[in-house]
């Protein structure tokens, strides 16, 4: 336990540390500072890391939301990334960053929430937290949870990490292989229950939201998504635009950071990208001059009923000189891929990919970086061949040109990506079938 607190110490002082000059470092630690607490008298407690991990479990916090109206939703978040998106989300009735874990601040969030129970998605184990939950008996779940043997909790020096685990009242696991490794330290309260991302994104799949300006902007072309890039990723895919003309490119970065977006923006043909939130305004404006345009009879002029793709006017001309397209805004990425035909996943350059589920859902190939090992949906994908690793830009143009020119082969790994989701949706119903017979809930 003494090291635990001195590794918990170090780290805020690290993060206290680069919030002299780190954006997201001053957010986690002035968030925190600032943060009042409400005192309530019951309510649901959801955990996420970070923004992954809420649209992860989003399908359990929704439904446990239609369930129990009367319920209040607590949200908690680790990460800055996750606050800062979701601070304002109607699916909670309030939302906190959690704080450091010392067992002072558990008792007081606690005291201060009154969980009747508590759901967190895929990892963070907090001591403090899970041990003041089981001494109150709040029942305290893992959803899509995943383990592999390198962890902590596996190693002879492991105890302590093991005990946290053992605070935990039933684990939602993805896949067979994580129950087993629960069941070599004595963890026998698991159910493989698959990965609630799969209902998530297969809900998303089948209500895609419109994003204005997008198809104006596509006109009618074939397009290649690159999502969550890294400029690892972007030094690669910088060359497609000018090898498949024929084609329409939206990169939406990672960061998004005025440095970063300028830097993409260097990488491409000079006058070939515009910035969605430049393209945004255009497509304002365009809409204002239109509706002065309406006729006195109230009918509006022939060019406002025609498609977007086909009308005439100087700023879909513009468009069509425009070959890739910059998101620099947070959140529309998961819609984005209903619009497009190949998907280029980020960070297989760096420590890990990012989310590949969301466009396999819409049937897209997936294409990512050499780093996928640590996610069974890539593995999965790759040997199902709808998801392709690369390590270079000759490989990248090499799957590329068979996904452009092969239509039969296109099709055929569409297909195999779309039906990779929908086979394995329903964990959501497993999970609720089990949490909801408690009588605390």
């Amino acid at each position: 336990m003494i090291l635990y607190t001195i590794g918990l110490r170090l780290y805020f002082i690290t993060i206290y540390i680069a919030s002299l000059f780190n954006q997201k470092a001053s957010q986690w630690i002035n968030g925190r500072k600032n943060q009042e607490l409400i005192r309530i008298d019951s309510s649901i407690w959801f955990h996420f890391a970070s923004l992954g991990e809420f649209e992860q479990g989003r399908p359990i916090l929704e439904a446990i939301r239609a369930l129990y109206p009367q319920e209040k939703i607590v949200i908690s978040f680790f990460s800055p990334s996750g606050y800062e998106i979701r601070k304002n989300t109607p699916l909670a009735d309030f939302v906190y960053y959690l704080p450091l874990d010392t067992a002072k601040n558990a008792t007081q969030f606690i005291d201060a929430i009154q969980p009747s129970m508590a759901v967190f998605t895929k990892y963070e184990y907090w001591y403090h937290f899970f041990d003041e939950s089981y001494k109150r008996r709040i029942p305290l779940y893992i959803v899509s949870g995943i383990f592999r043997p390198k962890q902590i909790f596996f190693k002879w020096y492991g105890g302590l990490h093991r005990k946290i685990l053992s605070f935990v009242s039933h684990f939602f696991l993805q896949d067979e292989a994580s129950k087993q490794l629960l069941q070599s330290i004595g963890i026998t309260n698991a159910t493989v229950s698959g990965d609630t991302r799969f209902d998530r994104v297969w809900a998303n799949a089948q209500h895609p939201r419109e994003i204005p300006g997008i198809a104006e902007f596509i006109n009618g072309q074939k397009v290649f998504i690159a999502g969550s890039t890294w400029p690892q990723d972007e030094a690669l895919l910088a060359a497609l635009p000018e090898l498949y003309p024929g084609w329409k490119f939206i990169f939406a970065p990672h960061e998004i950071g005025e440095a970063r977006i300028n830097n993409l923006v260097s990488l491409l043909p000079a006058g070939s990208a515009v910035k969605y939130s430049e393209l945004s305004e255009n497509s304002k404006l365009r809409s204002t001059l239109e509706r002065r345009e309406e006729t006195t009879t109230g009918e509006k002029l022939k060019i406002q009923n025609q498609e977007p793709a086909t009308r005439n006017s100087p700023l879909t001309t513009h468009h069509s000189l425009l070959t890739t397209l910059i998101i620099d805004n947070i959140g529309m990425l998961s819609s984005l891929y209903a619009y497009a035909n190949i998907a280029y996943i980020g960070g297989g350059f760096g420590v890990g990919i990012h989310n590949t589920l969301e466009a396999a859902a819409f049937g897209l190939p997936v294409i990512f970086g050499p780093n996928y090992q640590r996610f069974n949906e890539a593995r999965d994908l790759i040997a199902l061949k709808a998801g392709f690793s690369i390590g270079d830009g000759s490989q990248l143009k090499g799957i590329v040109d068979t996904l452009v020119n092969d239509e039969a082969f296109y099709n055929i790994t569409s297909k195999k990506a779309g039906d990779y989701v929908n086979t394995h949706i329903g964990a959501t119903q497993m999970i609720l079938d089990h949490i909801i017979t408690l009588p605390s809930a």
